[in-house]
This record gives structure tokens, sequence and C-alpha cells, in this order.
């Protein structure tokens, strides 16, 4: 009897599992039948007028934003793990904090600073007595700009990541080109920085899949990308097809970014210390200390004191009321469905690290694999499709269900939360797996063979012992997918029911109409969301108690 129970639980995880991955790839498949499917005309028509407008102006914004971020995130990382200067400890924590504000966030708050009627150039005029042709001002609303919100909100993620490299080095080599007479600046460029190349890597194809997906910011400033264009077709063409069109070419766009960087970084690996001495921070003083204080202020003090300054002040300007019936409706809409997607999503990563745990396999492999291919695909492509697919099925059914029992159905599934919530799992379950496998590998085959050897089943043995022991990962991967959730876009505009607005939504409309002062409101309610995992990370990556220094 045991024997057959664990054989059926092995058979519902298993089961499941696939369902999951399946539900994953239904996009995939939905927006490539659509575009395959759909009419060409609108797509030739693009093709003569914007299509390589939008295929050039992605290109060169992820490259730049990409560039850019690389070259913070790097340089900061390895000014806080290497050298010594004052306040280096608060820039440690500070410098990941730019990863709370959504980057279409920075673009009101910048808009309404920088701006032709803004403060800057107002005082400008008011100071010099310019007339409004008399002076020439970099226009904030253009690909420069979309570079600078994405590259000041997406840097934290090469942060991060080469922060944890750098401190995993072994010194040795490092000091082997100090004692040989290169200056620490080359030592860093020829020995440190080669050996955290795939750190380096990964944040940076974090940083691009973030702008390939990015509609807010790009739609503010009037960037033309393919995000734009998918937004464009479906509302302004009324066109699904080349919505669905110009989504398959933005999938294989990301697709292909994703497979160049894993061919570009083969085999290399982290080069970790093991046994080896590790690093002593050198000090700085003087001009040096200086430059360096500098380079970590300026990514701080742009990327979160200015906003949230300016947007504290726009809010108080503002005639929206955050405590008023209307807006308690869109926190309470943006919560529920966080809170939502939040579960689902780790319980799917939970379902799919235990079938890989479980029946370790060329299938489970292939699920986990499938599981996190959701983070190269953009919200708006798994909108696209999804909802087309359900779409015609709601129609179809309606017209059935008329023409049999006189009864309609109306968007039975297309029309209601719970599509919004498969696209937020799709989305973010690859951070969810994330989180949580890096809870589980902690976790010894050995505690599983014993749990068996007593009579445990597969799914009892993650209920009572993987449970409690990955509680601390399992929260946090709540906490990612929730906030994450709050400030997602594309996905929310093209899939929410009808009245069903978030904060996110709330946002963009009020500063698609110009209304930026009043998008402060509900710009301030997502920033402050997004704190909470920041502040997890914060305390973290903190090493006040363990620093070492000459």
């Amino acid at each position: 009897m045991a024997r057959a129970a664990r054989r059926m639980d092995r058979k519902v995880i298993s089961g499941t599992a696939l369902l999951v991955a399946a539900i994953c790839l239904l996009p995939l498949v939905g927006v490539l039948a659509a575009a395959m499917l759909g009419s060409f005309d609108t797509l030739a028509q693009l093709a003569e007028t914007v299509l390589w407008r939008y295929t050039w102006t992605t290109l060169v914004l992820v490259v730049c934003v990409a560039t850019v971020a690389t070259i913070v995130g790097t340089v900061t990382a390895w000014l806080v793990v290497a050298t010594e200067f004052r306040c280096r400890r608060v820039f440690e924590v500070a410098l990941v904090v730019p990863l709370a504000f959504p980057a279409y966030v920075l673009a009101y708050a910048y808009t309404d600073v920088l701006d032709h009627p803004g403060i800057v150039q107002t005082t400008l005029r008011n100071v010099m007595n310019w007339g409004p042709r008399d002076y020439w001002f970099p226009e904030i609303r253009s690909l420069g700009g979309a570079v600078g919100m994405l590259a000041l909100v997406l840097y934290p993620y090469v942060y991060l990541m080469a922060r944890a490299a750098f401190r995993m080095q072994a010194a040795t080599p490092f000091y082997a080109a100090r004692s040989l007479g290169v200056a620490p600046v080359r030592a860093f460029l020829t020995v440190s920085l080669p050996m955290a190349r795939p750190a380096i890597a990964a944040g940076a194809l974090l940083v691009v899949m973030e702008t390939i997906a990015d509609f807010g910011t790009v739609a503010h400033f009037s960037v033309q990308t393919f995000a734009t264009g998918i937004y464009t077709s479906w509302f302004g063409l009324g066109d699904r097809g080349a919505a669905a069109q110009l989504a398959v070419g933005l999938l294989a766009f990301a697709l292909l970014i994703a497979a160049l960087e894993y061919i570009n970084r083969g085999n290399a690996a982290f080069a970790t210390k093991g046994r080896q001495e590790a690093f002593v921070r050198f000090p700085l003083s003087g001009g040096k200390a200086l430059s360096a204080q500098i380079a970590c202020l300026l990514p701080v003090l742009l990327g979160v004191i200015v906003p949230t300054i300016t947007l504290i002040l726009m809010g108080l300007r503002s005639e929206q009321q955050i405590f008023s019936p209307r807006y308690l409706g869109f926190i309470q809409n943006s919560l529920t469905l966080a809170g939502i997607a939040a579960l689902v999503t780790v319980g799917a990563a939970v379902l799919l690290g235990t079938f890989n745990r479980v029946l370790s396999g060329k299938t489970a492999l292939t699920t986990l694999f499938i599981g996190r291919l959701g983070y190269a695909v953009p919200g708006g492509v798994i909108a696209v499709g999804l909802l087309v697919p359900f779409a015609r099925f709601d129609n179809w059914l309606d017209d059935r269900m008329e023409a049999w029992f006189d009864i309609s159905t109306g968007l039975l599934i297309s029309g209601s939360i719970w599509l919004l919530v498969a696209a937020y799992m799709i989305r973010f379950l690859a951070a969810a797996i994330g989180a949580y496998d890096s809870g589980l590998a902690t976790v010894t085959q050995n505690i599983d063979a014993a749990s068996r050897v007593l009579g445990r089943s597969a799914w009892g043995t993650v209920r009572s012992i993987h449970m409690p022991i990955l509680r601390s990962s399992i929260l946090t991967a709540l906490l990612i997918v929730f906030v994450d959730t709050v400030k997602e876009l594309p996905a929310t505009l093209i899939l929410r029911p009808f009245n069903h607005d978030t904060l996110a939504v709330q946002a963009f409309r009020l500063a698609s109409d110009e209304r930026l002062e009043g998008a402060a409101v509900p710009s301030l309610m997502i920033a402050a969301i997004g704190l909470l995992p920041v502040i997890l990370l914060c305390g973290q990556i903190s090493d006040w108690r363990t620093t070492r220094h000459t």
C-alpha cells in the first residue's frame, strides 16, 4: 500500500509539473500561431514605414543600456569590494536601492524636472533672461533619456552579480600582478575583471531582458521600439495579427541574445577563492577617495534621491488623493493580483523543483528549463500569446452556448484575472525557481533518503522537511514575485479585466494624459512597495561586521 501510495504521489507531481510546463509554453505557441494565421497586410505597411525604425531603435536601446549599466555596476562593485574609503559601507547598501524603482517612474520624475516647463529650464530662463529659443537643452523625451532612465534602475543587476564574483575571487592573482609592478587599475582590468566575466555577463543579460521588455519608459518618451509597436498595433490599429507578428520578432530578438550570451560564456565559471587568501581592501585617500565617493554617489543620487524628492513634491501639488475610495481600489487590485500571483508562482516553482529533485532526468530538466524560459519573454509577448487563443476560445464557446442553450457566457477566461495571473506566473517563474533552488541546494540527498526510509512520500518530504528548512528562501521568492507583479505594466495593460486597474496602470494613464503630478502619487506607492525586496537584499549583502581592511 505504501509503495502504491508513493507511486501515485510521484505520478501526481509529474502530471502537475508537466501541466505547469505546458502553461509556460502556451504563450509561445499562441503567439506563433496568431502570427502565422493573421493577415500580413498591416505588417507589410509597417515594414514600409516604421518596422526598421522599431528594429534599429530597439537594438540601439539595448546596446546603450547594457553598456552603461555594465560599466556603472562593475566599477562600483569593484570599488566597494577592493577599496576602503569614507562612506563605503553606506554606498555598498545604497547602490542596490534604485532596483526598487521601475524605469517609467523615474521617467515621470525627470520629465517634470527637465522638460521645458520644468524647474531646471524655468530657472535657467529666469536667471539668464533667455527666451524659449535662445538656448539649447538636451531633450529628456528621447532615446538618450530612455537609456538614462533604464540604466539607472537596471545597473544593480550587474552590481550585485559583480560584487558577489569579486568577493568570491582569490586575491593571489591580483597580488601577484601588483608585485610585478602593475598599477591597481590595470590589475583590475587584466586580472580581476576577466575572472568575473561570467557573473558580469549574467547581470548584463538580465539588463538586456528587462530593457527589451520595457514599455512604460519608451512609451512615455515616444521612443518607437518593438514593445510600443505591439501596443500600437493591438489598440491603435486593432490588428491582433500584426501585434502577434511583432511579438514574434521581439521574442526572437530576446532568445537570440540569450543564446549568444550562453555561447559566448562557454565553459567559463566563477573564479572562487577556495582555501586561498581573501582580499584585503587597500585604502584610498585624497583625490582617489573623492573620485570613488563621486562614482558611487552619482548612481544613488540620480537613481534614488532626486526622483524621490521630485515625486514627493509632485504628489503634494497633485489633486490625487491616495486614501480616496478610488485609489484604495487601485491599491487593493494591485495587492490582490500580486498576492495571488506570488502564491501561484512560488507554488509552481516548488512543484518544478520537487519534480526535478524526486524524478531527476531529461523530462524534469526540460520542465525546469521551460519554467525558466519565461523570463526571456517580454510581458507584452506573453500577453499577446495568451489572449489571442483564449479570446478565440471564449468567442467559440459563447457562440455554441447561445446556439445550443440561448445562454451567453461572455469572456469567460480572457475577461478574468486568472489569465493575468497566468501571465505573471510565466513571466516571473524563473525568479521564483532561482530563489527556491538556491535554498534547496543546501538540503542534501541524504535527508531525502532518510525521509523515504521512514515511509514519507515525495510530497510528504517536501511538506514536512523541505518547507520548514527553506522557509527563508520561499519567503524571498514570494516577496520578489509580489513586487515584480506590482511593477509589471505591459501585460497588465493588455490583459487586465474591465474596470480592474492597478497602480501601474493608473500611473501610466495619468502620465499619458500629461498629468505628471497626478502620476506621482501611484508612482510613489509602487516605489514604496518595491523597497521591500531591496531592504531584504540590503540585509543579506551587508558585511558591516566582517569588514577587513588594512
